[in-house]
């Protein structure tokens, strides 16, 4: 795969900090684990879904088993987490907002590196998608939860958004620093959007009156 432009290398590599401290966090709130549990938990946030995609398409060993630096901002991520549990709550917003900004990236770089290694539009957006949601999806699953992705808030939608937007520059020929920015903002665009108004995917006619 080609370099990629310094300034997106830079958000993938914040978005990978992000998910491993959003991916501990997650973790500490909802069980009682240790600092092992933890910190997989937040490594696997972090980094489960490029993993995937590699394994997918051939491209192994996967770039985290490459590149040392992911494998490290994926554990400091989920040592702060544990460490500073306590406090991060205060931090829940700005974290957030960069997890949305993890999510955009990962979306763009993962349908990106899909079409690169020659599939087809459906399979490079799919992949770009799970590149984005796998690590939490892995996450979710492992502390006995439905995923988050499946039932509630605007996660999934966003990131089909900007990877459908990378494979479609790429088959015009337009792809580049603009067009990742472009689609990874529509991503971001519509997840805060989603996080300010609570707004969730549509659910099926009369699930809400099942439940009461």
């Amino acid at each position: 795969m080609s370099a990629q432009p310094p300034l997106l290398l830079a958000l993938d590599l914040i978005g990978t900090f992000v998910f491993g401290l959003n991916g501990a966090l997650t973790a500490v709130r909802a069980t009682r684990l240790d600092v092992v549990g933890v910190v997989t938990l937040g490594m696997m946030t972090a980094l489960g879904g490029g993993v995937i995609r590699d394994v997918l398409i051939g491209a192994v060993p996967p770039a985290t088993f490459q590149l040392w630096y992911y494998f490290a901002l994926a554990l400091g991520g989920g040592l702060i987490a544990f460490a500073l549990s306590r406090k991060l709550h205060r931090l829940e917003m700005p974290i957030t907002v960069l997890d949305a900004v993890g999510l955009s990236v990962f979306a763009v770089m993962g349908a990106g590196k899909a079409v690169e290694y020659g599939l087809g539009v459906g399979p490079a957006v799919l992949l770009g998608v799970i590149t984005a949601v796998g690590g939490g999806t892995i996450r979710d699953l492992m502390i006995g939860q439905v995923p988050t992705v499946l039932r509630s808030e605007l996660y999934a939608i966003p990131a089909l958004v900007a990877a459908t937007l990378t494979v479609a520059a790429m088959g015009i020929g337009i792809y580049g620093l603009s067009a990742a920015l472009v689609a990874a903002s529509a991503c971001f665009v519509i997840r805060m959007v989603g996080v300010h108004f609570n707004l969730n995917a549509p659910e099926p006619p009369g699930s809400r009156d099942q439940r009461r």
